[in-house]
């Protein structure tokens, strides 16, 4: 079956095409041309739906940082599959799996589980709620689907003005917008396509103090990638609870609540609860990445190959004539181009040379990248924009 056929099943069968919107072809590549499906991934590789053979560094929207069906998180999953992977009764490798989170995550006593970071979010905003007897809520980034942070047709009116976004680094009107409106809780992406100011966290902790709002960090991106311990390792930032998902597993359907225990106690209070939040196959990968992160330095690794991409792109023949930037932080990065259509056409012809890059933030290095892949990358690179320059 030719790519082209499963793009038509698709387009009949699928509302949308694709329930990730984001893996769609005009979130990817700017509009139709590219590859639409894949039918395997391996390492820091994926293979299409007729065979092609592609450099990825997408990683699953930021979901995978160990690389593609890394062994250690595929045996682990089998095992736990041949277990049951629901059980009657809590797992034990829940209890295990809330230890080791807990373990990894700065300031973290109690963790919950769910699917999705949405999921999370949402529950971590309804702690908060509990917490405080508030309703409103002051954001940053983005946190998933549901209603509140994101807008538009399908979400009431009364819903979204609930939610007070604020632009990112803007320590006052942060603290303007906490002052109009005293929220439950702040909800901070800690990267939103550059690093934070110094000041921008740390405001952000004093704000919440001083208006009695709960800080919650959205470290779904950016936990187990740029620290294991994300923001709040590396920025030495201490949020009252926090969302983790995407490489928390490897790819596999896993996102926790995490925090201060008093915090997280207020579960007790109101309704969060999913039958498959303790679903044993996404603990016992989650447990496995967990421990690789143990005992290899995995980020050293992103961050040294993610540097080493952003520098070869940024000296490369497209920066240096102006088609696109490289911004971002070496364990997200991504490019800027100069018009809509550059891009459109760099990445689809990137794609047709076997090189995967994404559209807009951001691309993620993996610990399956290597040295030759950078090079790759690079080559591949100089090769499109010297098209484009033609």
């Amino acid at each position: 079956m030719t790519a082209g056929d499963w793009a038509r099943r698709a387009a009949d069968a699928v509302a949308g095409f694709t329930s990730t919107r984001s893996r769609g072809m005009d979130a990817m590549f700017g509009g139709p041309g590219g590859p639409t499906h894949a039918a395997r991934s391996a390492g820091a590789r994926v293979w299409t739906a007729d065979g092609k053979e592609l450099l990825d560094w997408t990683m699953s929207l930021g979901a995978v940082s160990l690389g593609y069906a890394h062994p250690d998180v595929t045996a682990a999953a089998v095992a736990a599959l041949e277990s049951g992977s629901v059980h009657p009764l809590p797992p034990t490798l829940e209890v295990e799996t809330a230890e080791a989170v807990c373990a990894s995550y700065p300031g973290a006593e109690q963790a919950r589980f769910f699917k999705t970071g949405a999921e999370a979010v949402a529950a971590a905003v309804r702690i908060a709620r509990v917490a405080t007897g508030r309703t409103a809520v002051v954001h940053c980034g983005y946190h998933g689907w549901l209603d509140g942070p994101t807008g538009g047709p399908g979400v009431p009116r009364e819903i979204g003005a609930l939610w007070h976004q604020v632009p990112f680094d803007d320590s006052l009107a942060l603290s303007e917008a906490c002052e109009r409106c005293v929220p439950a809780a702040i909800v901070l992406e800690p990267v939103v396509e550059r690093a934070p100011s110094p000041a921008w966290l740390q405001g952000a902790r004093a704000v919440a103090d001083r208006c009695g709002a709960v800080l919650v960090l959205d470290e779904i991106k950016t936990a187990f990638r740029i620290a294991r311990g994300g923001a709040a390792e590396k920025w030495s930032v201490r949020p009252d609870l926090a969302v983790l998902g995407k490489a928390l597993a490897n790819g596999l359907p896993l996102a926790a609540v995490v925090g201060r225990a008093d915090l997280m106690a207020r579960v007790r209070e109101t309704w969060i609860s999913s039958t498959l939040a303790t679903e044993s196959v996404a603990l016992a990968a989650s447990r496995a990445v967990l421990q690789v992160w143990e005992r290899m330095d995995v980020h050293s690794h992103l961050e040294r190959v993610g540097r080493a991409v952003m520098e070869g792109l940024a000296s490369s023949s497209g920066a240096r004539a102006g088609l696109f930037e490289v911004r971002g932080v070496p364990e997200m990065f991504y490019l800027r181009f100069s018009s809509e259509e550059t891009e459109r056409r760099f990445l689809l012809d990137c794609a047709a040379r076997g090189l995967l890059l994404k559209r807009g933030p951001y691309c993620f290095p993996c610990l399956a990248h290597t040295e030759a892949d950078v090079e790759e990358t690079i080559r591949v690179a100089g090769q499109a924009a010297a098209e484009l320059l033609r």
